[in-house]
């Protein structure tokens, strides 16, 4: 059937797409605009996978609660550039996905882009962004608790944190505040466990080797007896639970008091008990190697279309 500009000028609104591209899917599919749809999305997902081979480091992480259901998620979804993480379409695809989580309690990634929302698997809203931004996008992680839970995001998605509680006292007034410190103190602190108790052994005993042999290294201190060592140990260990035990950590806002100490003050002026049963901190990228390119050798790379 024939088309008209007008036709053009409404695909490339429904598609984001180049004028020219829009013109020539309605040749392709002889003016059907559905098809020409799918023509696009075809092609814009082709772009994609030859880009799929470039690093998605940059992104967003964002957490938050279902107030109605009293589930949380944490979710990082991943872009190639950090000017993604400000587009509207690709934020509002980071929150579906995870609503998607709280709603569907899927397994795994895979089996959370096979979830349908709004007639459509997350995976075709994923390919309708990577469409649009024209960027390799990926769906990293996400974690989901259900109860009584804080959550955190620091510098517009950098970094997301959940914590969870086992406690009687989260509908008093006070308790919200107290849940949104210890999210924030463990975005800042980055701690790596809950207390002393949850450090595993070996852990432990690798840190006092390190700690000894230190020791052992100093001119001043080389000639102790082990038994001396061995208490100056001890006396260290006690700074590596200070700084990786979130309630050993010195609370940023009050240093008066370490987070141990805020929980107890906290629930005895609320009345009832809190315990931190636990907690996820995701920082946007963390773990992932970006890949770093001579900018000269890149720009000929980009000159031979590769």
């Amino acid at each position: 059937m024939p088309f008209t500009a007008q036709d053009v000028k409404t695909l490339r609104e429904m598609t984001e797409c180049g004028m020219l591209d829009c013109k020539k899917a309605l040749i392709e599919t002889d003016g059907d605009m559905e098809k020409a749809v799918e023509f696009l999305r075809e092609k814009g997902l082709a772009s994609v996978a030859k880009k799929s081979g470039r690093i998605a480091a940059e992104g967003l992480v964002l957490a938050f609660t279902d107030a109605e259901k009293k589930v949380s998620v944490a979710i990082e979804v991943n872009s190639e550039t950090d000017f993604v993480s400000k587009n509207e379409d690709f934020r509002e695809f980071v929150k579906l996905a995870g609503q998607a989580v709280i709603d569907n309690d899927p397994a795994d990634v895979e089996a959370l882009l096979a979830c349908v929302v709004d007639g459509r698997t997350v995976n075709e809203h994923l390919q309708d962004r990577q469409l649009k931004i024209r960027e390799n996008l990926k769906v990293r992680r996400f974690v989901r608790y259900e109860g009584d839970v804080a959550t955190y995001v620091h510098g517009g998605g950098t970094i997301g944190v959940m914590v969870k509680f086992a406690t009687d006292v989260a509908d008093k007034e006070g308790f919200a505040e107290y849940g949104k410190d210890v999210a924030m103190q463990i975005a800042a602190a980055n701690p790596t466990y809950i207390c002393e108790h949850c450090v595993p052994a070996e852990v432990i005993a690798h840190e006092k080797e390190i700690l000894f042999a230190q020791i052992s290294n100093d001119e001043k201190l080389a000639n102790k007896p082990d038994a001396v060592k061995e208490k100056m140990v001890e006396g260290r260990i006690g700074k590596f639970y200070k700084e990786n035990c979130l309630m050993n950590q010195e609370f940023v806002k009050d240093p008066d008091f370490d987070i141990k100490g805020y929980t107890e003050k906290v629930a005895k002026e609320l009345g009832g008990s809190i315990k931190i049963a636990e907690f996820v901190r995701m920082e946007k990228g963390e773990g992932i190697e970006k890949k770093q390119e001579n900018f000269a050798d890149e720009v000929a790379k980009q000159m031979a279309g590769k």
